[in-house]
């Protein structure tokens, strides 16, 4: 049985490897069968060669994105946490405020982009900001759905105890509450990749999706795609990061 369980985990983490060299394949195989001009669509070759040839480039960018992603969404996770705990234990707060959170939830955060150019100019500090608020929501509106998971016999056995609330929200909220906690991190980690790409095609100078933005206006679809490579490498470290946390520090008390 544990033989079998072993087989079907090297199988799970075989396939998508498969389908990643399938696709670079078929890509590569496309581009030489009808012979398409690099400048519409560069073959696999041509996007390594670009990396290889001038890795300074994409590295300096790339940290530049990494930067204004973890300040502006570390701003965002942890503002939506300590807002998310005020809506879950202060019930006339999350009556007055849920509605315009709401609200600002469905606003296309594009939207928001010019208004931000017009009061905080241009610059990594526009885009953190902008990158925060695209990560702020999401951890917001999945916080406070984990917090009243807790069943309300587990709170009245408390009581009974006399168990402070903080105690009560450290011990038993929090812990009902980790999955979807971790789930609006995994969303804010994604999107926050995102709003770094807008933030920097609207209000910055640097960063990947200023490369990109570059590369669009001079035609060279070699430095957007090379750009667009290393911002899904990116965006997936990032991601496989907060995974990894879970399953290493949390894993055991979620399956509980």
């Amino acid at each position: 049985m544990v033989e079998h369980a072993r087989r079907f985990r090297v199988v799970d983490s075989l396939l998508p490897l498969g389908a990643f060299v399938a696709g670079i394949v078929g890509w590569w195989a496309m581009t030489v069968a009808f012979s398409v001009p690099s400048f519409l669509l560069p073959s696999p070759v041509d996007v390594v060669s670009l990396l290889v040839g001038n890795p300074e480039l994409y590295a300096r960018n790339a940290l530049f994105t990494l930067e204004k992603i973890l300040y502006g969404g570390t701003t965002g996770v942890v503002g939506g946490f300590v807002l998310a705990v005020c809506m879950a234990y202060l019930p006339w707060f999350r009556r007055a405020v849920y509605p315009y959170l709401v609200t600002a939830r469905v606003l296309p955060k594009i939207a928001i982009a010019p208004v931000l150019l017009i009061y905080l100019g241009t610059g990594t500090g526009t885009a953190v900001v902008f990158v925060a608020l695209i990560a702020f929501f999401p951890l917001v509106l999945s916080t406070v759905a984990g917090l009243d998971r807790t069943p309300p016999e587990q709170r009245a056995l408390l009581r009974s105890v006399n168990a402070g609330r903080i105690r009560t929200a450290l011990h038993v909220d929090l812990r009902y509450a980790l999955p979807d906690v971790f789930a609006g991190l995994k969303q804010s980690v994604t999107l926050s990749v995102i709003g770094a790409v807008i933030a920097e095609w609207i209000v910055a100078d640097d960063g990947l999706g200023f490369l990109i933005l570059l590369g669009s206006e001079n035609v060279r679809a070699d430095v957007m795609i090379a750009a667009l490579v290393v911002l899904v490498v990116e965006g997936l470290a990032l991601y496989a990061i907060v995974a990894w946390i879970q399953r290493r520090f949390f894993g055991y008390e979620i399956a509980e």
